[in-house]
Formats: structure tokens, C-alpha cells, sequence
């Protein structure tokens, strides 16, 4: 894909790697709509970007995906490009899990990719062309105690995404999915002391994994790189 005046749309873009994405995507000539729950980072990102637009809510919401291709093709006419990004990630033995929290979990991390994906491609797939990149995780590919139903929703991302690559393959629409390993970002701001990485065995930058969604967009019609794991160097497993 040519970037330059293409228009993506990013989920759980107020920080992290949805906001490391939008950034780098505007450097290289895209045009952002930008949606997350918290409005006052979102306005503060998009003032920052010399052409995005705003829609704030919660992607557990079951209008909001329909609310948000709108908004890009009344903003900007055209939609090209969705990164269902928005996720989180609760953990627990079984004695202290929270079933309250997972269960939303698996709401926002799968319920919402499913809904967002199935109505941005209702959109794209008539036209001939567009790109859907859904955020999995190295979580996605081996499972780590404790985290059983984060891995879950992640395991399940990826079965999707492939299901609807191999569903449009030949339609000019793009479907892949990005599988960051430890990466610097809020997901582990509400973790115990005990439970969080040794930062001596290596975090991802919010940055590397936003080049690799750029990677992911920019290669030729006729390549498509379904999956791209991303960890760092040290990460022993």
C-alpha cells in the first residue's frame, strides 16, 4: 500500500502502541481517525497530528465500530486501513482471579476485534482493497500460567484474523495480525510487584512495533505478511 493519503483507523490509540502507531503513520503521509476511552489523550494526540480526527468511546460498545467507519468516510471520504488495537490484561491464579474483569477482558479483546473487523470489511470488501491488522500478542502463540484467559483471547484473534485472510484472499482485501512480546505500555500498570517482567530480560519500545505495522502495510499488492511476532532480543520465552 501507498501511504500517502490513505486514511486508517485506530483503535486504543490514546497511548502505547496505538498511539506509537499513529504517529508513525501520519510521519509517512496517513491520515488517522482516532477513537479510545479517554477523550482528553485522544484531543491531546490529535492536536499533535497534522490530520486526524476524534471519536471517543468504549470498543465494548456494539454501535461504536458502525459509528466509527462512518465518522472516517464523513471526515475523510474513504476508509483504507483498521487496527483493532484496543485491548487489555488481566491476570490471576484461579483462587484470586477477578471473573468480573476477565469476562470483560474477552469482551474488548475478542467481542470487540470480531465486530469492529466484521463491519470495517463490509465496507472494504465491495470496494476491492483495503487492510486489517488485528493486535494478537506472543501470548497468542504459547499460553504462561496465570494468564489462561488472556491467552484465550489472543489464541482466538489469531484463529480469526486467519479464518478472514483466507475468506477474502484474492478480493484485494489485506487481513494480518501483529504478536508483540513484552512491549513497554499500560497493560501491566495494574500488575503486583511480583508479577512484573525483569526489565533485564527486555522490553519492546512502543516504536518497534509500530514499525512493524508500517512494514506489514507497505509491501507490494501482490505480498501479504499474515502474521509478524516481534520480541525482544532477550526475552528468554
Amino acid at each position: 500500500m501507498e501511504l500517502e493519503g490513505k486514511v486508517i483507523l485506530i483503535t486504543g490509540a490514546n497511548s502505547g502502541i496505538g498511539k506509537a502507531t499513529a504517529e508513525l503513520l501520519t510521519e509517512a503521509g496517513m491520515k488517522c481517525l482516532l477513537t479510545a476511552r479517554d477523550e482528553k489523550t485522544l484531543y491531546d494526540l490529535a492536536e499533535r497530528l497534522p490530520d486526524a480526527a476524534v471519536i471517543a468511546g468504549d470498543m465494548i460498545d456494539p454501535a461504536l465500530p458502525q459509528t466509527l467507519v462512518d465518522a472516517a468516510l464523513e471526515k475523510f471520504g474513504r476508509l483504507d486501513a483498521v487496527f483493532n488495537n484496543a485491548g487489555v490484561m488481566n491476570i490471576g491464579s484461579i483462587e484470586e482471579a477477578d471473573l468480573e474483569a476477565f469476562c470483560s477482558m474477552v469482551r474488548l479483546n475478542f467481542e470487540a476485534v470480531v465486530r469492529m473487523s466484521y463491519v470495517a470489511l463490509r465496507h472494504m470488501k465491495p470496494k476491492g482493497s483495503g487492510f486489517l491488522i488485528n493486535t494478537s500478542s506472543l501470548a497468542g502463540l504459547k499460553t504462561f500460567p496465570h494468564l489462561g484467559v488472556y491467552n484465550g483471547t489472543k489464541f482466538a484473534v489469531e484463529a480469526l484474523t486467519d479464518a478472514l485472510r483466507m475468506e477474502l484472499a484474492g478480493s484485494g482485501v489485506k487481513v494480518a495480525v501483529v504478536e508483540p512480546g513484552r512491549t513497554k505500555t499500560h497493560l501491566f500498570d495494574h500488575w503486583n510487584e511480583d508479577q512484573k517482567f525483569d526489565p533485564a530480560q527486555g522490553m519492546l519500545e512502543p516504536e518497534d512495533v509500530a514499525r512493524c505495522l508500517r512494514f506489514i502495510l507497505e509491501q507490494p499488492d501482490e505480498v501479504l505478511i499474515p502474521r509478524l511476532l516481534v520480541v525482544p532480543a532477550r526475552q528468554p520465552r
